[in-house]
C-alpha cells in the first residue's frame, strides 16, 4: 500500500509538470480526469489492474508462442505445436512473460495507520502514512516508530517536526504581508521585521518564514508552497489568467468538475478581512504545545503540552514566564483539548487520559472542582454548547461523548466513527455538532433529536475541521494536505492547495469571513471564506499543531512542534 501511494504522489508531480504544455482546452479536462481517478475504489484498481494484465499476457502469449496463423493458440508457449509428432520443446519465457507468469511475492510491511482505537502521541497522530521523497527530506532523525510508546521516546523524538522541507527558503518573522495570492497569478507579497517598511509591489511571489524570533533583517524570496498540486490558472472562460501562475483554488460542482477559482475583486479587501499578521510574542511552553486557546476579552492564552496547562498573560509586553500552572495529567501524557467557557471562569482539559478535567479559574489558585471519566482512554477533541451547559468530547474509540456539565454527568454518546474521532465543531445555534475522524469520515448531528444527520466520505484521514459561525460552510483538514470547504446543503465544495503535508487545525474567525488553518509543513495559511483566496502565510520553524483565534478578531496564537506557542496581531 504503501508502495502503491509513492507511484500515485510520483504520478501526480508528474501530471503537474506536464499540465502547463498542453492546450488550455484539455488542462481542465485533465484536472478533471485526475479528481475522478482518486475517487476509484481499491476493488475496482483491482479488477482494472487484472483485466489491463490479462490482455498484455495474451499478447504476450501470441508473440512468444510464434504461431503461424491459422493455428490455435495452446496453454503454455508453444502449445499450439506439442500436437505434432516430434515438436520441439517449448521455448524458455521472455523474461518480461516469466515475470508476468510469476510475480515475485509481495513484500508484507506491518500497518502502519496513524492511530486504530488508541491514544496516540503527537507524533503518531501527525506521521505521514507513505515515506515523504528523499530529496524534500532535511537531515536524516530517527523516527517514532508505531510500536514505541511515550515513555520509550526522548524529548527529542517527540517533537512533531522532524524536518524541515528543504524546498523552502529560511525568512525573517515579523509582519505577514496581504495579499499573498491570487488564484493563478501573485501581487506583490511582504514580509519584514517588527519594524514595519513600506515598499513597492513587486511580482516576486509569496514570502513566508520558517524562523521564530522577529529580525531587522528582512528578505523577499518568492516560495511556491506546492506545486505538485496546481495546475496553470485559468479564468471561467477558460483563457489563462495573466501571470501564469499555477492556481491552488478549485471549484467542485455536483456533477464533479473541478475548476480553479476566478476570485471576485473584492476577495482580500473589505470590512473584516485582514490585511496582515505580526508576530507579537512568543511563549516558550518547554514541551510540544498540542492545544491552545485564548480568553475572552484577550488577555490570558492557555498552552496544553505534557501533562499540564500553562497560563500567560498577553496583555503584559514580552511576557517571558507563565502566570500559573495547571498540572492535569501525568507527566508523560499530552493535552490534547482546551477550552474556556463563556464566562472565562472555568477551563475543561482533556488529553491522553480516561477523564476530562473542569478548572476553577476564579479561585484564588487555580483548581480542579470535577472530573468527567469516560471508557475511552483518550479524549483528541472538545467543543463547548453555546449556553456552556453541555460539552462534547472525541474519544479515541470513536464515540462523540456528550456531557451535562451542570451535573457532571454522562448524558448520551453518539456512535458512528469507526476509528477515533479526531476534531469537533458546533453551529452558533448550538442545534448541529460537526466531527472528523481518522476512519476518513464527517458526520454531521442533531444535537436536538440525538441523531446522525449526514456522513462525508473521503480518501484520507480527517485531522481538523471547523464550522462558519454564519453557517452554510465547513472547512475540513486533512492528512493527505487538502483543505476542502463543503457546503452545508448543496453538493458543491472548494478544494484548497497550500499545504505540504498533514493540516492539523483549523479555525474560523468570530465574523465568519476567513479562516486559519496550520500543518506539519510550519505553515500558519488565512484563507477567504469560502473560496479559499489567500490572505496571509507565515512559516514557522516547526510543525504547527494547534491555533485558536480571539473572540474579537484580532489576535491569532499558535502552538507548534518546537515546544512555544506564538502570539499574531491580525492587522486590518
Amino acid at each position: 500500500m504503501h508502495k502503491q501511494t509513492e507511484i500515485a504522489k510520483r504520478l501526480n508531480t508528474i501530471i503537474a509538470q506536464l499540465l502547463p504544455f498542453l492546450a488550455q482546452e484539455h488542462q481542465q479536462q485533465v484536472a478533471s480526469a485526475v479528481e475522478r481517478a482518486k475517487q476509484v475504489t481499491m476493488t475496482e484498481l483491482n479488477a482494472i489492474i487484472g483485466q489491463q494484465q490479462q490482455q498484455g499476457l495474451q499478447q504476450l502469449l501470441m508473440h512468444a508462442s510464434q504461431v503461424p496463423g491459422g493455428l490455435p493458440v495452446g496453454p503454455h508457449p508453444g502449445g499450439g505445436l506439442l500436437g505434432f509428432p516430434g515438436a520441439a520443446p517449448p521455448p524458455a519465457p521472455h523474461p518480461l512473460l516469466k515475470q508476468e507468469l510469476h510475480p515475485a511475492p509481495a513484500e508484507h510491511k506491518p500497518d502502519e495507520r496513524i492511530v486504530s482505537r488508541s491514544p496516540m502521541s503527537p507524533a503518531d497522530k501527525y506521521r505521514p502514512r507513505s515515506p515523504e521523497p528523499e530529496a524534500k527530506r532535511r537531515k536524516p532523525e530517527k523516527l517514532p516508530t508505531s510500536h514505541d510508546s511515550d515513555g520509550d521516546k526522548s524529548d527529542q523524538e517527540l517533537v512533531v517536526d522532524v524536518a524541515n522541507e528543504e524546498g523552502s527558503s529560511p525568512q525573517q518573522n515579523g509582519d505577514l504581508g496581504g495579499e499573498i495570492r491570487e488564484n493563478g497569478s501573485e501581487k506583490g507579497s511582504m514580509l519584514v521585521s517588527n519594524i514595519k517598511v513600506e515598499r513597492p509591489r513587486s511580482r516576486s511571489g509569496s514570502c513566508s518564514s520558517n524562523r521564530s524570533t522577529p529580525s531587522i533583517k528582512s528578505k523577499e524570496m518568492g516560495y511556491d508552497t506546492h506545486p505538485h498540486a496546481r495546475v496553470p490558472a485559468v479564468a471561467s472562460n477558460g483563457l489563462p489568467i495573466p501571470g501564469g501562475k499555477p492556481a491552488y483554488s478549485f471549484h467542485m460542482n455536483g456533477d464533479g468538475q473541478l475548476e480553479p477559482v476566478p476570485f471576485p475583486t473584492d476577495a482580500l479587501v473589505g470590512p473584516g478581512i485582514p490585511r496582515h499578521a505580526r508576530q507579537i510574542n512568543s511563549l516558550v511552553h518547554g514541551e510540544v504545545v498540542c492545544a491552545v486557546t485564548i480568553s475572552n476579552p484577550t488577555k490570558y492564552v492557555y498552552t496544553g503540552g505534557k501533562g499540564c496547562v500553562k497560563v500567560w498573560d498577553i496583555s503584559q509586553p514580552c511576557a517571558k514566564a507563565p502566570v500559573s500552572q495547571l498540572d492535569c495529567l501525568q507527566r508523560d501524557n499530552y493535552i490534547r483539548s482546551v477550552k474556556l467557557l463563556p464566562d472565562a471562569r472555568t477551563l475543561i482539559v482533556g488529553g491522553e487520559a480516561s477523564n476530562l478535567s473542569i478548572w476553577d479559574l476564579a479561585s484564588p489558585t487555580p483548581r480542579i472542582k470535577a472530573e468527567l471519566t469516560s471508557s475511552a482512554p483518550a479524549c483528541y477533541a472538545l467543543a463547548i454548547s453555546p449556553d456552556s451547559k453541555v460539552c462534547f468530547s472525541c474519544c479515541s474509540d470513536g464515540n462523540i461523548a456528550v456531557w451535562d456539565l451542570h451535573n457532571q454527568t454522562l448524558v448520551r454518546q453518539f456512535q458512528g466513527h469507526t476509528d477515533g474521532a479526531s476534531c469537533i465543531d458546533i453551529s452558533a445555534d448550538g442545534t448541529k455538532l460537526w466531527t472528523g475522524g481518522l476512519d476518513n469520515t464527517v458526520r454531521s448531528w442533531d444535537l436536538r433529536e440525538g441523531r446522525q444527520l449526514h456522513q462525508h466520505d473521503f480518501t484520507s484521514q480527517i485531522f481538523s475541521l471547523g464550522y462558519c459561525p454564519t453557517g452554510e460552510w465547513l472547512a475540513v483538514g486533512m492528512e493527505n494536505s487538502n483543505v476542502e470547504v463543503l457546503h452545508s446543503i448543496k453538493p458543491d465544495k472548494y478544494q484548497l492547495h497550500l499545504h505540504e503535508s498533514c493540516v492539523l487545525s483549523l479555525r474560523f474567525a468570530a465574523c465568519g469571513k476567513w479562516f486559519v488553518s496550520t500543518g506539519k509543513d510550519n505553515l500558519l495559511n488565512a484563507w477567504r471564506t469560502p473560496y479559499g483566496a489567500s490572505i496571509f502565510q507565515s512559516k514557522e520553524s516547526s510543525s504547527v499543531l494547534s491555533c485558536d483565534i480571539s473572540a474579537d478578531d484580532k489576535y491569532i496564537v499558535t502552538g507548534s512542534g518546537d515546544k512555544k506557542a506564538t502570539v499574531y496581531e491580525v492587522i486590518y
